[in-house]
């Protein structure tokens, strides 16, 4: 198996308030590709952060195998809810990828 996580922040110029509701969008539309994936075994948002957080949200995930992460990144669902969710209102990803 293949873990997948990433952290992201937000673009700094948003407030607080509008910060969580673009989390809570990101978190819908990430979940909501649970079952869609071939090779995905879990996918989870957190976006219930400490103060003493550097990130704002965060995508634990997991694959069968190294493939269908491949297979992931480009899958069309994934990569409409990353070009409309995510990408927009990011500035910073940092990505950890590996083997379970």
């Amino acid at each position: 198996m293949v873990k997948h996580v990433i952290l992201w922040n937000l673009k700094s110029t948003y407030s607080e308030e509008e910060k969580q509701k673009i989390r809570l969008g990101i978190k819908e539309g990430l979940e909501s590709l649970a079952g869609k994936i071939p090779g995905m075994i879990d996918i989870r948002v957190n976006i219930d952060r400490l103060e003493s957080s550097t990130a704002d949200l965060m995508l634990d995930s997991t694959f069968e195998n190294e493939e269908a992460l491949k297979g992931y990144s480009v899958h069309p669902e994934h990569v409409a809810v990353a070009n409309s969710k995510v990408r927009p209102f990011t500035e910073v990803r940092s990505c950890l990828d590996y083997v379970l």
